[in-house]
């Protein structure tokens, strides 16, 4: 099932996998309660995080049908925020410059931002993209 809105990309998808056993794709793809499951017993000692390469593709789907789409990219945001968030790129990115400073000059608010954001990402985007369209 295809939606008509690409939200969420299988390619970021499997390259976050590849840090799964963190669960940084499980995050990605809007799953927090288990992404910090993950976490916490590395992919489920790896068993988890073998069988995800196979789930991946039904994350994608659902989850381009749960986030809306807009002028912020999902995917820029989370390769920020992967690669970059404790400098807070992926908040500037949203417009968010005072907290990007914040998170720039307190190495992601001590770490503690990063993971609030690894939490909400999605929801952060969704919500600044579907008031960009009611306008």
């Amino acid at each position: 099932m295809t939606s008509s809105t690409d939200t969420h990309r299988k390619t970021i998808g499997y390259i976050l996998w590849i840090f799964g056993f963190m669960g940084a794709h499980r995050f990605y793809y809007g799953k927090p309660v288990t992404g910090t499951i993950y976490f916490f017993t590395l992919g489920l000692l790896f068993i988890g995080w073998i069988v995800d390469l196979f789930l991946i593709p039904g994350m994608d789907d659902r989850a381009d049908l749960r986030f809306a789409s807009g002028p912020l990219n999902y995917n820029v945001a989370w390769v920020l925020l992967t690669f970059l968030g404790i400098f807070g790129i992926h908040r500037f990115y949203m417009g968010k410059w005072l907290s990007g400073i914040i998170y720039l000059l307190t190495g992601g608010l001590f770490l503690v931002g990063i993971v609030y954001d690894y939490w909400t990402l999605n929801e952060q985007l969704t919500l600044i993209n579907s008031r960009t369209q009611r306008i």
